[in-house]
C-alpha cells in the first residue's frame, strides 16, 4: 500500500502540533521537514497561503507528494511533514531533489 493513501495521512492537529515541537527539523530552500519516529510510515504536506493562490498551493503539494513517493522505499519508517517554502516555485526538479535527499541525509532518515 502506498503511503500517500488516507490510511498514511496526518490529518489531525494535535499531532502536527506534537510532530511540530518535538520532532527533528531541517530547514532546506523550498521547505521545512519534520521527522519523528513511529510504527508506520505516514506523512503531511502543508502549504500556507503564502506560498501562492490555490493553484500554485496544490502544485507545491504535488511536487513534495512525487519526490517523497520516490524515496518511500528507502525511509525510515515514522511521521512525516513537508512544510513548503515561498521559493519551491523558484526550484525546478532536481533542484529540489537535491534539497530533498540533503534533508533526509542530515536527518538521517534513509535506510
Amino acid at each position: 500500500m502506498s503511503c500517500l493513501s488516507k490510511d498514511h495521512r496526518i490529518n489531525n492537529p494535535k499531532e502536527f502540533n506534537k510532530l511540530y515541537k518535538s520532532g527533528k527539523s531541517w530547514h532546506t530552500t523550498s521547505f521545512v521537514a519534520f521527522f519523528s519516529s513511529n510504527t508506520i510510515l505516514r506523512a503531511a504536506f502543508v502549504t500556507s497561503k503564502k506560498v501562492g493562490n490555490a493553484v500554485n498551493r496544490n502544485k507545491a503539494r504535488r511536487r513534495m507528494r512525487a519526490l517523497f513517493a520516490s524515496y518511500e522505499n528507502q525511509l525510515v519508517v515514522g511521521n512525516y511533514i513537508f512544510v513548503a517554502k515561498i521559493a519551491i516555485h523558484d526550484r525546478n526538479f532536481l533542484e529540489l531533489k537535491k534539497d530533498f535527499d540533503f534533508a533526509l541525509k542530515r536527518l538521517e532518515l534513509l535506510k
